[in-house]
Formats: structure tokens, sequence, C-alpha cells
């Protein structure tokens, strides 16, 4: 019968997910070196070859995605076998790492955790601030339990690895000084605010989420400064230095010389989801968390 190492499947499959070794050892906390002998011995003992040359570097052979399909079942009953046993053995008790961006975590971790601490006080959340992007990654580590991301960087519905839990859409609102032209108009729309300069990031999701909503509404944004914390774009918007859409989230950023306008017809959301490695759903506390972030998406 073939030998099948958990240990070394579990390299196999990060490195489908990061794509080098070298990106594959830093997650993993090893050397690149000790990356390739588990593989190489992973190979020798299922009997088929899994890498081959693309290049300078290597890519996944048809043989090993076909090991990796049966491998996610076999990760995902262990991660069943883990919360049953966790639900066993910890009862009410046990400890859940999160990963969440950083306007999500005053939003919506915070309070589901204020929850919890009265309903579950023997359950403990750790939390860790991350870009949208970096929550996933670190889920994929295995360095968080549960991740909050946005849809557009989280798993896909079909990653068999992960399930996804759709949390809220997030509606995005324009930041006007408040002297603007436009600060008091009825019935704003995005397309209204073509000709304006506009404030964010010069790269990463913010960046991406102002130019397609924008794009979606019929025009290119200028951008006039590039920032990606919400202090620093509201005093520039403050200053009349440009607009900016922000996150209804954010609303604890909001200062007395900005003008919060919300969207008629056209308004840009943000869609918030948690993810969790497939099976750990049904862990006790993941599963208690998974309720207490619900109940505070459904409050806003």
């Amino acid at each position: 019968m073939t030998e099948w190492d958990i240990k070394k499947l579990q390299i196999l499959r990060t490195l489908r997910d990061r794509g080098t070794v070298t990106a594959t050892a830093e997650a993993l906390l090893m050397t690149p070196s000790a990356v390739s002998q588990q593989l190489t011995n992973l190979s020798k003992q299922l009997g088929v070859r899994l890498l081959e040359a693309h290049g300078r570097r290597v890519r996944l052979t048809d043989a090993a995605h076909l090991v990796l399909r049966h491998t996610e079942v076999v990760f995902a009953q262990l991660e069943r076998a883990d919360a049953e046993l966790a639900g066993y053995l910890q009862g009410e008790a046990g400890e859940v790492r999160v990963g969440a961006f950083s306007t999500a975590v005053p939003a919506l971790v915070v309070p589901a955790v204020l929850r919890l601490r009265a309903d579950h006080p023997g359950l403990e959340v750790r939390v860790r601030e991350a870009e949208a992007a970096e929550a996933y990654e670190l889920l994929s580590a295995g360095q968080v339990d549960l991740a909050l991301s946005l849809a557009a960087h989280a798993p896909t519905a079909r990653d068999p690895g992960f399930s996804r839990v759709p949390l809220l859409a997030d509606p995005l609102d324009v930041a006007l000084p408040a002297g603007h032209a436009l600060a008091g108009a009825p019935g704003l729309r995005l397309a209204d605010l073509s000709g304006e300069r506009w404030i964010f990031g010069g790269s990463g999701p913010w960046s991406e989420i102002t130019r397609a909503a924008c794009e979606a509404a019929g025009f290119v944004p200028e951008q006039a400064h590039s920032a990606a914390g919400w202090t620093a774009i509201l005093a520039m918007v403050e200053a009349g230095m440009g607009i900016a859409l922000v996150p209804r989230m954010a609303a604890a950023e909001r200062v007395r010389g900005v003008v919060m306008r919300v969207l008629e017809a056209d308004q840009p959301r943000r869609h918030v989801v948690a993810a969790v490695r497939r099976g750990a759903e049904s862990a006790p506390a993941v599963a208690r968390l998974l309720a207490a972030l619900r109940e505070a998406a459904e409050r806003r």
C-alpha cells in the first residue's frame, strides 16, 4: 500500500498555494533545501513525479494535482477530527486566532469578542491585524484560524481547502471637505464627482476598490494624493486637497471638517467575508466566533 506522509503532503499543498520553493519555506519556517528534500522523498514514497522544471522555477505535475485533490479530503477530515476533539476536551473553553483588516477590527471583531466574553468567558480570541490579502495568506499558512477579508482577496467558493462565510456588503460613502460645492447637493451620484481630485492608496485593495467603483460610474479617477490610512486620508480631505471613498465601517475615523455623503443609485460596496480552513467551521470555538461575527454584521 502507498505510504502517505501528512507533513510532506502539507508541504506540497503549500507549494501549490505559494508558487515557489522559497515562499513555501518562508511560510512553513523551513529552509528551501529542506522543502526540496521533503518533496523529493514524498515523490519516492508515492512512486510518481511531483515536480518538473519550469524555467528557473518548478511547477506541479498532473500527478501532483491528482494527489492534492485527494489530499484536500484528508485535510478536511483531519480538521473535523480536531474540531470534534476540541469540543470533547475543551467544551466552552478554547482559543481562536483571527486575522482581520484594520476597519473590521473595531466594527466586527471587537463587538464579537465582547459578546463571546459575556456568553463564553472561557473562550479566548487572539486578534492579529493584517491587510485584507495578508489575512488570507495567514489563514493558508496556518497562522490564524479565521480570516476576515474582502471578497476579492478571500478564497473562492470553489477552493477545496477553505470555507467562506459572507458577512456584509459595506457601503462606500464619499468624503468631501465641509465647504465643497457638492457637500449639500441633493441626489449626489459618484458620476457627479468625475472631475474631482481623488485620494487613495497607490496600490492594494483600496486602490483597486476606488478605481473599480469610479470606472463602473463611467470615469477614471484622477489621483491627487496617495495614502493608505484613514487618518491621513481624512486629514487631506478636510484640508481641501481632494475627496475620497470611505467605507461606512470606518465611521469612527470621521472628522469635524469632513462631510460624509451617501451616494445615490450607483453606491459602491465592498463585500466582507470570513474564511476558515474547510472542516474547521464545525469546531465549537470557531463556530461560536462565526455566529458572533454574523450578529455584529447584522447590527450594522
